[in-house]
């Protein structure tokens, strides 16, 4: 006998079962963990990482099988690090030389993090179907949570451009779908003053991760589903100049791992989760190199430490870090002249 459930809660049971199922599938969960080691393909990767750096496990026990760890931002003035425990529907923090604590709980299944340019918490809450900042007193302000009408799906990854624009994706989720609902997957950008949403672009089959270059000309955008990163240069006003659209670079493979958090250093070079650990590429999409860190899926990237010069990445299950010879794109972004 079934007490207090109804068809709706039954269903979303089941496409949150087949979500996770479906994300372990694509990350290859079930795989072995394979040797460490960093791969050039390229003799330029040498000036970014040195292939003998060691690959750091910092931590382990988060995310869970139905859902990953997620979301890493380097908090510059603590000097940690916090990140998204989706299954978990909580926030952990991870200090060097001291470790990971819980940080909130709960926090309405936040996924991708960023900073504003006040230094401001944003996040995709994937259960409350948002974008949220975070202010100083704690309280929570929504940036978007609908678009024309209808419920955003489960917003993802999201970035902030210097000038305040909120550019975030919105694949397809596992919410029980209903007649107020989107029937695509956006990418969009919320204006400074949040009084405006515009969608970019909504030919992605599952957009995710989003970087921008470093001087902010063009917004890679990846594709999960698809296994690529396509690239735009950006119009005047903040949107997408859709006739420069190109595929940036594909990286699928034989072994498991789609591109799904992305990131950009201070010299342009792209730094994405693949098939078989997180790939480099220079400015131009040519591979110059992999971090294969053991794990069947990178979930997503940061940029930390006092130079930002070291990579936290998130996987199904770890954490992790690699030392690198050139910073990162620091978060909040600064303001251009």
């Amino acid at each position: 006998m079934t007490y207090g459930i109804t068809r709706r809660h039954i269903l979303a049971a089941s496409a949150a079962f087949s979500d996770a199922v479906l994300g372990k599938f694509i990350c290859g969960a079930a795989s072995a963990e394979g040797a460490k080691r960093i791969e050039r393909v390229a003799p330029e990767l040498d000036k970014i990482i040195d292939t003998n750096e060691p690959i750091n496990q910092l931590a382990s026990g988060v995310g869970g099988d139905n859902g990953p760890a997620e979301g890493p931002v380097w908090w510059k003035e603590g000097g940690y690090l916090l990140f998204s425990d989706i299954n978990g529907n909580r926030r952990m923090k991870y200090t060097p030389g001291q470790g990971m604590v819980e940080f909130k709980k709960p926090t309405n299944g936040a996924n991708g993090l960023t900073r504003d340019v006040q230094g401001r918490l944003v996040a995709c809450e994937g259960s409350g179907r948002r974008v949220t900042r975070e202010e100083a007193d704690g309280s929570i302000t929504v940036i978007a949570a609908s678009f024309q009408g209808r419920r955003l799906n489960r917003p993802n990854d999201v970035v902030v451009k210097s000038d305040g624009a909120i550019y975030f994706s919105d694949p397809m989720g596992n919410a029980v779908p209903d007649q107020t609902d989107l029937g695509y997957a956006g990418v969009y950008r919320v204006s400074p003053d949040l009084g405006t949403i515009t969608l970019l672009v909504n030919d992605f089959v599952t957009p995710n991760g989003l970087a921008f270059s470093p001087d902010e000309g063009v917004l890679y955008i990846n594709d999960s589903r698809k296994r690529h990163i396509r690239a735009f240069d950006m119009a005047p006003n903040g949107t997408l100049a859709r006739q420069t659209d190109r595929v940036f670079a594909d990286l699928g493979g034989t072994e498991p791992g789609v591109p799904d958090g992305m990131k950009v250093d201070t010299a342009g070079n792209v730094y994405c989760g693949g098939s078989g650990g997180i790939w480099i590429l220079d400015p131009k999409g040519k591979k110059l190199g992999r971090i294969v860190h053991g794990q069947p899926q990178t979930t997503n990237l940061a940029f930390g430490g006092p130079d930002w010069k070291t990579l936290y990445f998130t996987n199904w299950n770890f954490l992790g870090s690699v030392n690198l010879r050139i910073a990162g794109m620091p978060v909040p972004a600064i303001k251009k002249a």
